[in-house]
């Protein structure tokens, strides 16, 4: 979230933020904030006075007890059991207007990053880059699901039987493929430097608020009400909760992590041919890259992510595109989002594959982290976090890419993973 101290001081470029995302009633919301935030130090200020006048007075009248001046003693007595009525209403005051200003910062989104656009959706996201050729496939060429459904790859049937619509069952080489994505996605991943981890699926609540998901994603998350536990939506989450808390050296920067987990999510509304096969899920699988940065070197590393991804992408040989997401695009928590879409030739469009994303400090205050730095101050750090990759997509771009007359190739890069190289 947002720090009061920032709101007040840049609230004009916190209102231009929030335009960009087209945010309702951005400026009654701050102003809301910013005299919430006033009321909360005024009644701190109150507090605080009550408590050295009831502490001063205490001494005094251990003195004067000490001193047999018991009348005296008695008096400032009277005087003490009024300041304690006053500290208790202050008291409740000082929570209520703080517990008030954090409902209110949990409602405002990050401000997007001065390269960000205007924009309602993605129909307003900015092209930068794009690369690989689109292979042409003539008129045998098929959708990934029924590619998947004619080389038994993957049933989607079946998973809904099991579960429900959206939760697929990979079978033969289809689980094969999907075992050899997982691990050549970590195998680049900590070949760059990443520390791999494995991760609880559950979090709890503080993890939930703290990475930015709740209370703003509540709805499109699985409840273990019972437990108050929540399925993650992406390893981002208990990665980055990992250092909640945490008060870093500055040399212990930067933290680096890839790890990968099933992705569970509501997805509630998501109707229509655009979800079909693929192309969203309830459960998919994931392979996160995940950092904790200075904030001099954060936009540099989300630019070495960016760098990265593209690397694997080549080496997949998919065609694939990079997009600067508007403001009215960007996730609540990010600064700057840039997405990868991989081409779909079967479908005749793009799919997003992957999202690399500067939290700046919105995430590390929420979380409390932090790092002292040369001065010995303690200072936010940033987070960022990208897929590295999202795997339903980047297999439906392999099944429909690389499909044939004769059967479906397996990217060069893959075969040593896979064990085979043609699915007939």
């Amino acid at each position: 979230m947002l720090q009061v101290q920032f709101i007040r001081e840049n609230k004009q470029r916190v209102l231009d933020g929030l335009a960009k995302r087209n945010f309702a009633n951005a400026e009654t919301i701050v102003e809301e904030v910013i005299q919430t935030d006033e009321n909360r130090r005024a009644a701190q200020a109150k507090l605080d006075a009550v408590l050295a006048e009831s502490n001063k007075l205490s001494k005094e009248i251990g003195n004067l007890f000490k001193s047999g001046e018991v009348q005296k003693a008695t008096i400032l007595k009277e005087k003490t059991a009024k300041l304690k009525e006053d500290s208790k209403v202050f008291s409740e005051t000082l929570n209520s207007e703080a517990n008030k200003l954090q409902h209110l910062l949990y409602q405002i989104p990050n401000v997007p990053h001065v390269s960000v656009v205007s924009g309602k959706n993605e129909k307003d996201n900015e092209e930068l880059f794009k690369e690989g050729s689109i292979p042409e496939l003539g008129e045998y060429a098929l959708p990934h699901w029924e590619l998947a459904k004619k080389y038994n790859l993957i049933d989607f049937e079946l998973g809904a039987k099991v579960t429900g619509a959206g939760f697929p069952i990979y079978k033969g080489k289809g689980a094969r493929l999907q075992r050899a994505l997982i691990a050549y996605f970590l195998d680049k991943n900590t070949a760059a430097g990443y520390t791999e981890v494995q991760v609880p699926l559950l979090i709890n609540e503080a993890s939930g608020l703290g990475t930015g998901q709740l209370p703003d994603k509540e709805g499109q998350m699985y409840h273990v009400t019972e437990d108050a536990l929540y399925l993650i939506p992406t390893s981002e989450v208990p990665i980055t909760n990992m250092h909640r808390g945490d008060l870093l050296q500055e040399a212990d920067l930067p933290k680096a992590y890839t790890g990968y987990t099933p992705c569970f999510r509501r997805e509630a509304g998501s109707y229509g041919a655009h979800v079909r096969g693929l192309n969203r899920l309830h459960q998919f699988d994931k392979v996160e890259i995940v950092r904790v940065e200075h904030p001099d070197n954060s936009y540099r590393a989300l630019q070495d992510m960016v760098e990265h991804i593209k690397e694997i992408l080549r080496e997949l040989k998919l065609p694939y595109r990079i997009l600067r997401l508007c403001g009215g695009d960007t996730g609540f928590t990010a600064a700057l989002t840039f997405d990868f879409e991989v081409y779909s030739t079967a479908q005749n469009r793009w799919l997003e594959i992957s999202s690399a994303s500067n939290m700046e400090t919105f995430q590390a205050n929420r979380l409390k982290l932090r790092f002292k730095n040369k001065e010995g101050k303690s200072q936010l750090a940033h987070t960022l976090n990208a897929s590295s990759l999202a795997l339903p997509r980047v297999l439906a771009g392999i099944l429909e890419n690389y499909q044939t007359k004769d059967g479906i190739k397996i990217p060069e890069v893959l075969i040593p993973y896979c064990g085979f190289d043609t699915i007939d």
